[in-house]
C-alpha cells in the first residue's frame, strides 16, 4: 500500500508541475469541475430538450440568431487576428497574450454550445446528430486541457485555422438566419464543408510533423490532436458523402 500511495503522490505531483502557472487560476480553468458540469448539462439538454419542446411551439429566433452569429464572426475574427499577430513572436508579453487568446478560444467553445440550444428551441432535432454533439462536447475538454497545460506554442496553429474557418461558418449561419429568401445566396455551403475538411487534414499533418521534429510541445498532446483530427475528418467525410454525393444521387434517381 505504501508503494501505491507513493505512486499516487508522484502522479499528482507531476500533474501539478505540468500546469501552466499563467492560466491555472483563470475562470473555468482552475479545476476540471466547472467544465465537467457544463459538459454534463449539455448532454442533459441534448437528451431531454427535444421531449420538453414537444409541448411548445417552434421558435424562429431570427433576430437573436442574427445577433449571435454576427457576434461569433466578430469573436472569431478577433482571435484569428490576435493569433496571427503573436504567433511569430517570442517576447514574454507576446506569450502572455497568446495564452489569453487561447483562453478566449476555449471560452468560445463554451459559447458555441448555444448552437445546439438554438437547434432544439427551433425543433431542428434532425440536425443534432452524433457529429454535432461529439464535435461540440469534445472541444470543451480538448481546449480546457490545452489552456490548462500548453497555452500558446504549437496550439496557435489549431486556433488560427479554426478561427479562420469559423469566420465563414458563422457568416453563413448569419445569412441563413435571415430567412428562406437568402437561399440563392447560400450555394457555397458545400465549399464550407470542404474548407472544414481541409482544416482537419492540415491540423493532422501539423501534429504528425511535430512528432518527428524537435518541437517544444508534448508528444502526448500532438498524438491526441492527430487522432482527434482523424476522427473529425472521418465523421465530416461521412457527412459530406451523405449530404452532397449520395443525397444528390437520390434526388436524380
Amino acid at each position: 500500500m505504501k508503494e501505491f500511495d507513493r505512486a499516487l503522490i508522484t502522479v499528482g505531483t507531476r500533474k501539478e508541475s505540468m500546469k501552466d502557472p499563467r492560466t491555472d487560476p483563470w475562470p473555468l480553468v482552475y479545476s476540471p469541475v466547472p467544465v465537467t458540469l457544463v459538459f454534463t448539462s449539455y448532454l442533459l439538454l441534448v437528451a431531454l430538450g427535444p421531449s420538453c419542446m414537444r409541448q411548445c411551439r417552434q421558435l424562429q429566433l431570427r433576430a437573436l440568431l442574427l445577433a449571435y452569429n454576427l457576434a461569433m464572426v466578430a469573436l472569431s475574427s478577433y482571435m484569428f487576428y490576435e493569433v496571427s499577430r503573436h504567433s511569430n513572436l517570442v517576447l514574454p508579453c507576446a506569450a502572455q497574450q497568446m495564452a489569453r487568446v487561447c483562453w478566449w478560444f476555449f471560452f468560445s467553445k463554451v459559447i458555441e454550445l448555444l448552437d445546439t440550444v438554438f437547434l432544439i428551441l427551433r425543433k431542428k432535432q434532425e440536425q443534432v446528430t452524433f457529429l454535432h454533439v461529439y464535435h461540440h462536447g469534445s472541444m470543451l475538454f480538448n481546449w480546457w486541457s490545452g489552456v490548462k497545460y500548453v497555452p500558446g506554442g504549437q496550439a496557435f496553429f489549431i486556433g488560427m485555422l479554426n478561427s479562420f474557418v469559423h469566420i465563414f461558418m458563422y457568416g453563413y449561419y448569419a445569412l441563413a438566419s435571415l430567412g428562406p429568401q437568402m437561399r440563392p445566396y447560400l450555394w457555397w455551403k458545400r465549399y464550407l464543408t470542404i474548407l472544414q475538411l481541409c482544416q482537419f487534414v492540415a491540423v493532422a499533418a501539423h501534429s504528425s510533423y511535430n512528432l518527428f521534429t524537435e518541437c517544444p510541445f508534448p508528444d502526448g498532446f500532438n498524438t491526441a490532436v492527430f487522432l482527434y483530427s482523424l476522427s473529425l475528418l472521418a465523421l465530416f467525410l461521412h457527412f459530406y458523402y451523405r449530404t452532397y454525393i449520395r443525397g444528390k444521387r437520390e434526388k436524380l434517381a
